[in-house]
């Protein structure tokens, strides 16, 4: 069970199919980015791509990160029209994906 001060982390990496073209990717890209202006239990937000050096990353070349203070606010995210309705412009493009939840410790 998390303490009071402990926020919970949902990290969301994608895979793209091949043939996705970049103006496609960037479609998702702000798709994904104009979440926390819609959706308010979004606590925090940020989101990049893969620079690793190590050739690792089995395709995932996107990772977004979202903060949420708790499960019910997670719980308000997840089914949200608006999450839907990126999930709507994702799906035709998305490979793979891998979602990985935690509460975050100091």
């Amino acid at each position: 069970m998390p303490d009071a001060q402990s926020l919970l982390r949902h990290v969301v990496l994608f895979k793209f199919k091949e043939g996705t073209t970049p103006e496609q990717i960037a479609q998702v890209e702000d798709a994904f980015r104009a979440l926390p202006a819609k959706i308010d239990v979004i606590h925090d937000f940020e989101w990049g791509t893969d620079v690793s050096v190590e050739g690792i990353a089995r395709g995932f070349t996107h990772c977004f990160f979202l903060t949420f203070q708790s499960e019910e606010d997670r719980a308000v995210y997840l089914p949200h029209p608006e999450h839907k309705a990126f999930g709507a412009v994702l799906r035709p493009h998305l490979d793979q994906v891998l979602v990985l939840d935690y509460w975050a410790k100091q």
